[in-house]
């Protein structure tokens, strides 16, 4: 079934027979509708195919969104021999066969693109079968997918190809084709049936931004609107044609990302109602469950960390029980893993800390490491001052010696800040009794601590952590920053 569509002003005359999705197909790049920034006059592939250039690529997206068709048109254009193959009903010996016949076009001076769909659905012995070719050049790429290319494609095959990142259609885009396909196909701008405000609506919303279900749900409802001879669809036959609810979608058209992102805040603001909501709703829609149990083993770390340890564990255990079990009992321990970590006292102090180290880092502070802390495995070394002044923690009073551990530029330097939440409370008042260790020795000055900019840390004031008058497992301090958090950070990976 394609996955856009074309002006058909501009084509050859359709079958009347064939589906509406494939009536509306384009038939030349320039006819392609959305992923301008990608095919657009300022996209990043558009300068590639107008010199006539290729390259293996991973097209990633939703589906209906153009990821089959536009490949077909890349082929079409820069005039390479299309072979298609799909990852569910194909093996290595297919694979090899295309290979083969790559091989011989080449020598006839002749293009090869290989198109691989749902290419996440291949395993790694399929996909190790590619690479040399896809190195040598003997074929192009072009394998497309729904998954986040760098969990399902073998690092070798990716790093040998771009990948491109398709989005869910506008609106704009969507509505385009509800008009062309009532005004410009021959098939149904004869048809006496026009839609109410509502309906129009209803169809734009369902779609979801997919082109596809677009076209097969309008081709639907004008089949069932003549049957039972309406002059006008209304709301009412939409939603019986669709089956579902409208109120399913809000008005700007839900996409996945919005989905997992309502998902993620949920549980992280500890609310296990909402967040079995939005786990319902993904679900329903046919999300992969595998990618949902990623996420939360993410936010076990990101947004529980320390103060519940446990959350980690059991997030793995239900990301490893949902690959081997699969739906749809696969449901029951994402509902588990979900109230439990919903539930769960929250920390995003690990999460902080290594972020604001790894921003330290990046501002060049990385001085040598301090001899002390050195490694001194020949007398040489040894002789050289490596390790002098080691002191080994297990024969110091409770096990912390007065050592310091960071280079003396950046001595005071506080990264992780534990908060006063669950399991955390314990670790915080050990640190204060080390971090009180460490100042007695005069390692240390406990009244100028620095945070990572430099500014005095304000790690040791009461009113940073409170005491909760209540245990309600929340932490009561929120990362603002905007563009690190979970739910985000996925959607751009692979991404160019």
């Amino acid at each position: 079934m394609p996955d856009s569509f074309f002006d058909s002003s501009d084509s050859a005359p359709a079958n009347p027979s064939a589906p509406l999705a494939e009536r509306l197909r384009p038939r030349t790049v320039d006819q392609f509708v959305g992923q301008t920034h990608l095919i657009g006059p300022q996209g990043a592939l558009r300068p590639l195919l107008d010199k006539g250039r290729l390259h293996s690529m991973i097209f990633w997206g939703g589906p209906g969104v153009g990821k089959t068709t536009l490949a077909r048109l890349v082929a079409l254009h820069v005039e390479a021999v299309f072979d298609q193959l799909s990852a569910v009903a194909s093996g290595v010996g297919e694979v090899r066969k295309v290979i083969s016949a790559a091989r011989q076009r080449r020598a006839a001076n002749a293009r090869t693109l290989l198109f691989i769909d749902e290419i996440h659905r291949f395993n790694k012995a399929q996909q190790d079968a590619l690479l040399h070719a896809v190195e040598e050049g003997v074929l192009t790429l072009i394998g497309a997918t729904t998954e986040n290319p760098s969990f399902e494609v073998i690092s070798p095959l990716l790093s040998r190809c771009r990948v491109y990142r398709f989005q869910p259609l506008g609106r704009e885009h969507l509505d385009t084709l509800f008009q062309r396909a009532l005004t410009e196909n021959d098939v149904l701008k004869e048809t006496p049936v026009t839609f109410d405000e509502n309906a129009h609506t209803a169809l734009l919303d369902l779609a979801n931004g997919d082109a596809r279900e677009l076209l097969n749900l309008l081709e639907r409802t004008i089949e069932t609107a003549e049957y039972e001879s309406a002059d006008t669809v209304t709301l009412p036959l939409v939603q019986r044609v669709a089956q579902q609810a409208v109120s399913r979608y809000d008005k700007a058209g839900e996409t996945h990302y919005d989905t997992i992102s309502a998902f993620i805040k949920c549980v992280r603001n500890s609310d296990p109602d909402a967040a079995i909501y939005w786990l319902a709703r993904m679900l329903h829609a046919g999300e992969e469950p595998r990618f949902i149990a990623r996420r939360l083993v993410i936010l076990a770390s990101e947004d529980i960390g320390n103060a519940n340890p446990n959350a980690l564990l059991l997030a793995q255990a239900a990301f490893d029980a949902v690959h081997t079990i699969g739906m749809p009992e696969a449901r029951i321990t994402l509902a588990q893993v979900t109230t439990y970590l919903a539930s769960s006292p929250k920390s995003n102090a690990a999460y902080k800390a290594i972020n604001e180290a790894l921003d330290l880092v990046a501002t060049g502070k990385q001085p040598p490491v301090p001899m002390h802390l050195r490694n001194a495995p020949t007398k040489l070394m040894k002789a050289s001052g490596y390790s002098a002044g080691y002191l080994y923690s297990h024969d110091q009073p409770d096990a912390v010696s007065p050592m310091p551990g960071l280079p003396q530029e950046l001595e005071g330097t506080r990264f992780y800040r534990p908060k006063r939440y669950g399991s955390e409370t314990a670790i915080a008042d050990r640190l204060e009794k080390v971090r009180a260790i460490h100042a007695q020795a005069g390692q240390v000055d406990s009244q100028s601590e620095r945070a990572p900019d430099g500014s005095a840390s304000r790690d040791k004031q009461p009113s940073d952590h409170p005491r909760p008058q209540a245990d309600t497992g929340t932490s009561g301090d929120t990362d603002t920053s905007g563009n690190k958090s979970a739910e985000e950070s996925e959607t751009r990976e692979g991404s160019e």
